[in-house]
């Protein structure tokens, strides 16, 4: 039986405020275990929290940013269940009444196919802390709890279940990605925890309206790991159905070692948490002002830069795409365009070496070893032909290495494009007595062996002749 594929996400995208939520504890990455508590975000009897306004504000730029209604009255819920790394034996939440709902955000596919995915709500919410278990410290019997993300502000943002293929799922992924660094409200970091995703997968028989049996994938801790935990539950889920039985409603960790999704714990209904109001917090109420405060304060968000990209630099939709999907390339890319205005010239050069390199030492590209202005200083060299488009090849790859200005490796291995007449012809001349079979083969009328004469007199110039030079004293010596 063919199946179709109902995908929601629940993304989780921890806030770059300096304090937590409710208390005014640090939110810094990698200190110390437990360094930074209070009673406050312990849960110690007695207490009171009192909330972060500026968490408020970061909620609203995402609301406002993917086209969601804001809540101008709001309330906190306390989520209860019992883990130990969770001191309070609840999480202070959003359920009823959330900030933002009834949104949408619309993500590209193959390049100029586009659909929209709805989304549900944003709510605030803290964090839990960190359960360190002890197989990876050598004491296989203990674990160990890390409180210090215990109350660090998180917006969870729920989807509508729009999606049909894993690929969907990984692009909205990454769309939502985006917009969070162009708001600059989240660092993004998967491996630190900073941005996290489980992803709600069911099957239907093909043409069938009523969802299926859902399960619920965890830890799933990049977009690749995404794009293949829900690949393999859609396997799974199928083989289960085709064999006759009823797939049960859990959640599932993707264990990355086995490319496999496992079972983590079974959920008779979809909501055991008992949500109720908390008392400790007082109802919060967003005026207009804010919010349209608030929205003129917006940066430019990726559509409006892609848009732009395509109407100011003349670029394809998809090259557009490509260099806006984050905030950091679209910067390089017009950091490089200010040096040197040749804008497809500058979009070939990143999309292709610069993004290949990257991708193979798994790095971003505010990590790129090469600058914008090494690299359009090595553009200018191929426009004025001190160099040709081959011999920048090996420039870049030297440059991306090293780190060394391209004039620098140009004069150490000695790669100045050879424009002298004289010179070209004297190889010319050498490779043409080589190769008198082909010679007198061309001036018989096969003329494709031009390409063959290129090759030869670039392979004894290592390179370096002029190629448009080349082909014209090739033609007028033949």
């Amino acid at each position: 039986m063919q199946y179709e594929a109902v995908i929601g996400l629940e993304v989780h995208a921890q806030l770059k405020t300096k304090s937590k939520i409710f208390c005014s504890c640090s939110t810094q990455f990698g200190s110390k275990p437990n360094r930074n508590t209070c009673p406050v975000c312990l849960g110690m009897p007695g207490v009171l929290p009192v909330l972060n306004r500026e968490v408020v504000t970061s909620a609203i730029k995402m609301g406002l940013a993917t086209n969601c209604a804001i809540a101008s009255f709001c309330r906190f819920a306390r989520k209860n269940y019992f883990y130990p790394d969770l001191p309070k034996g609840y999480q202070i939440s959003q359920y009823e009444l959330p900030l933002c709902e009834k949104g949408d955000l619309t993500i590209n596919l193959n390049g100029s196919k586009k659909k929209i995915i709805g989304i549900t709500r944003i709510h605030m919410e803290e964090d839990a802390g960190k359960l360190i278990h002890g197989e990876n410290l050598g004491v296989p019997d203990s674990s160990y709890v890390d409180f210090n993300r215990t109350g660090v502000p998180l917006i969870e943002i729920v989807s509508e279940p729009d999606m049909r293929t894993p690929e969907e799922a990984r692009e909205y992924l990454l769309k939502i990605k985006a917009v969070l660094e162009y708001l600059d409200i989240c660092d993004c970091n998967m491996e630190e925890g900073s941005l996290r995703c489980d992803a709600n997968v069911s099957l239907r028989p093909a043409g069938e309206e009523e969802l299926g049996t859902k399960t619920e994938l965890k830890n799933m801790n990049s977009f690749r790991n995404v794009q293949r935990a829900i690949e393999f539950e859609i396997k799974r889920q199928a083989s289960i159905l085709n064999d006759g039985e009823k797939i049960v409603q859990e959640s599932r960790l993707w264990d990355v070692g086995k490319n496999e999704s496992v079972p983590m714990r079974t959920k008779e209904e979809a909501h055991d948490y008992r949500y109720f109001p908390d008392p400790d917090l007082v109802p919060i109420v967003v005026n207009n002002e804010w919010v349209e405060n608030i929205r003129k304060d917006l940066p430019e968000l990726p559509d409006n830069k892609r848009k732009r990209f395509v109407e100011q630099y003349k670029i394809p939709e998809y090259d557009a795409g490509v260099l806006t999907s984050s905030l950091p390339l679209a910067d390089y890319y017009e950091k490089c365009v200010k040096l040197f205005p040749e804008f497809k010239t500058v979009s070939n050069w990143i999309m292709g070496d610069i993004l290949r390199m990257l991708k193979t030492d798994d790095k971003e590209i505010a990590d790129c070893p090469v600058t914008p202005k090494n690299l359009t200083d090595m553009l200018k060299m191929i426009e004025d032909k001190t160099i040709s488009g081959k011999i920048a090849k090996t420039v870049f790859e030297e440059m991306y290495v090293s780190g060394q200005l391209p004039m620098e490796i140009v004069k150490k291995k000695g790669l100045v494009q050879i424009s002298d007449e004289e010179s070209i012809l004297k190889i010319i001349q050498e490779v043409l007595d080589k190769n008198q079979a082909e010679v007198e083969a061309y001036r018989n009328g096969k003329i494709k062996l031009l390409g063959f004469f290129v090759g030869q007199v670039m392979k004894e110039s290592r390179g370096k002749a002029n190629p448009a030079t080349v082909n014209k004293m090739l033609k007028e010596k033949l």
